[in-house]
């Protein structure tokens, strides 16, 4: 149990983050428009799957 504290555990840390490093640095290679953010505006009303199961059983 010592050896998973001492040296896979950390190694295990140190390996997500460099993962999240990664994905979250990659943004600098995505064209300007892709790196933005994701535009909110001119979406529609999200309803829950039960609702939309709700929906279909009605008909």
């Amino acid at each position: 149990m010592a050896i998973f504290r001492q040296y896979i555990a950390p190694l295990l840390v140190v390996l997500v983050f460099i993962v999240a490093l990664v994905a979250v640095s990659a943004r600098i290679f995505l064209p300007a428009d892709m790196a933005a953010p994701a535009p909110i505006e001119g979406t529609g009303v999200i309803l829950p799957a039960t609702a939309i199961d709700l929906l279909t059983l009605s008909k």
